[in-house]
């Protein structure tokens, strides 16, 4: 099993940092079945070989993504696209 772990700052605010979060879940369930619900400012996410968490503070993002083993293989692969996502919808 591997784990990624990832983190943003951003000057976004809490409320549109939410906002971006809530996008890209909304992305991940249509493109790749995942199931997610907020718990406070944490979105929690699960799929089949894959789950983890989405922590929003008002200056900063935190990804944790557990992986199984199947798809633990293609971790860094994954971990890189999670870096150029945050990157690019974290931006002012």
């Amino acid at each position: 099993m591997a784990r990624i772990k990832v983190e943003r700052s951003h000057n976004l605010g809490r409320e549109a940092a939410r906002e971006k979060a809530e996008q890209l879940a909304e992305r991940l369930a249509r493109e790749y079945d995942v199931r997610y619900r907020w718990n406070g400012d944490c979105l929690e996410f699960k799929r089949s070989g894959a789950d983890g968490r989405i922590d929003v503070a008002e200056d900063s993002v935190k990804v944790q993504l557990n992986l199984g083993l199947l798809l633990s293989a293609m971790s860094g692969s994954i971990k890189r696209e999670i870096e150029d996502v945050l990157d690019k919808n974290l931006k002012a």
